[in-house]
């Protein structure tokens, strides 16, 4: 690091009272105050600096990085894609995210379904999630859209008066794209043809160029506000974009895999936008396959998440940014307590039969039968038990009272199918 660039960055501190002198001249020596530690993993609340700007809390490492990308940046030095930062991570022993954090993540973000069928979770919440994560995301990025309006557009399909067409497409994008993660949740990993269709949905629309949605990007781009210049070969771009990929497949533990996706995903800029929205949903691919509470970047304040992302590009250093990404999990889970409280336990019965219920439900509704007892018996699954035969239909009964036009995809079941059978049939 220059000297200098090393002095200011320790007069931001002494300054911000992280850091206190001893001494004068050589015989200078920099100290923590007794009251404040090296580190901080719990960040309950949210700063408010005497400027009145609202900030995360930030680790002294945090601190140091936003201090650095707040100068103008004619005094930044430009730098380009460094392969070592890359080299240097190895899965499993590498780790961004220390043992004792990442368990206090685990604590925080085990969910009742922690057990069951991977994305059960994210479904049984699934209502809350399109909101709060569509809004956040797009907030993010700029979309003035406030909560209410999201919901009333994913829900109703309203677009809010007086807003940007574009606006509104990037929120049902959003919408898009994680529908397409928890409906593909099992057959969906961290695979290129994932994070590609990640791109194609939430880019759709939005790109000047449309055939570069859901394609990695074959020219050069640049980072409004930042000296970082991307790697510029198409060639070399599709080959690191596959060896970050499998780097982050290798990664045990969910919480590593989704912060080094939102790290390595933008650093590299596979695409010729939307690269920041790819990796939060993609960092979120880990935690619905876990089912452990979901990321939502739900209140993360704007300033904070871009400086993070600016320590990355241009200092290769993931400190600030996992302040952010460790107060805005918090966050996230303060936000689902109480959906997690209200959820009925899993049926385990009705997990261990699930695909012999789906196999039977879109039998009868394709044969054009009445839902009694006797169709089901006749189709049902010979992977049933004998034992458990009385209380499997008596199952698929209850859920032909409870399926419709808008939920016959979780059988199979194509919306205008099933009208079809309900005009024929009723909900009998």
């Amino acid at each position: 690091m220059p000297r200098r660039t090393l002095q200011r960055r320790l007069a931001s501190l002494v300054a911000q009272q992280r850091v206190r002198t001893e001494g004068e001249g050589r015989a200078l020596k920099y100290r923590f105050p007794e009251t404040v530690g090296s580190s901080d993993v719990e960040l309950p609340n949210l700063q408010a600096s005497g400027t009145g700007e609202t900030y995360v809390p930030l680790s002294t490492e945090g601190t140091a990085i936003k201090a650095y990308v707040r100068q103008p940046r004619q005094q930044r030095k430009p730098v380009g894609y460094q392969i070592g930062f890359l080299e240097q991570y190895h899965p499993n022993r590498t780790a961004y995210l220390p043992a004792d954090l990442r368990a206090q993540l685990h604590s925080m973000g085990r969910s009742p379904a922690e057990q069951a069928t991977a994305g059960t979770f994210a479904r049984d919440i699934l209502n809350r999630l399109l909101i709060d994560l569509s809004w956040a995301s797009s907030r993010l990025e700029g979309n003035t859209y406030s909560r209410l309006d999201t919901e009333r557009l994913i829900e109703f399909g309203e677009a809010a008066e007086g807003k940007d067409a574009l606006e509104t497409q990037m929120i049902l994008n959003h919408k898009a794209a994680i529908e397409y993660l928890i409906r593909d949740v099992e057959r969906a990993g961290l695979s290129a043809e994932t994070v590609i269709a990640l791109h194609a949905f939430l880019s759709d629309g939005l790109m000047p160029d449309p055939l570069t949605c859901g394609r990695l990007r074959a020219r050069s781009v640049e980072i409004g506000g930042s000296v970082y210049l991307p790697i510029a070969l198409p060639q070399r771009l599709e080959e690191l974009f596959g060896i970050v990929l499998r780097i982050a497949a290798e990664i045990d533990d969910p919480f590593e895999q989704a912060f080094f996706l939102m790290v390595h995903l933008p650093y590299l800029q596979p695409f010729e936008d939307v690269n920041k929205r790819v990796s939060r949903l993609a960092a979120n691919i880990p935690l619905i396959r876990h089912n452990l509470c979901p990321l939502s970047f739900i209140d993360v304040p704007q300033q904070a998440y871009v400086d993070a992302m600016l320590g990355v590009y241009e200092l290769n250093d993931v400190a600030l940014l996992r302040d952010v990404f460790v107060w805005a999990y918090e966050r996230s889970c303060q936000q689902y307590v109480a959906v997690q409280q209200q959820l009925v336990p899993p049926d385990t019965f009705r997990l261990r039969y699930r695909n012999e219920l789906a196999e039977t439900v879109a039998a009868i509704v394709r044969g054009g039968q009445r839902a009694d007892e006797a169709a089901i018996r006749a189709v049902m699954p010979a992977t049933v038990g004998k034992d458990d035969r009385p209380r499997f239909v008596a199952l698929t009964l209850a859920e032909f009272n409870t399926i419709h036009p808008g939920n016959a995809i979780r059988f199979g079941l194509r919306p205008l199918e099933f009208s079809a059978w309900l005009e024929q049939h009723g909900a009998s």
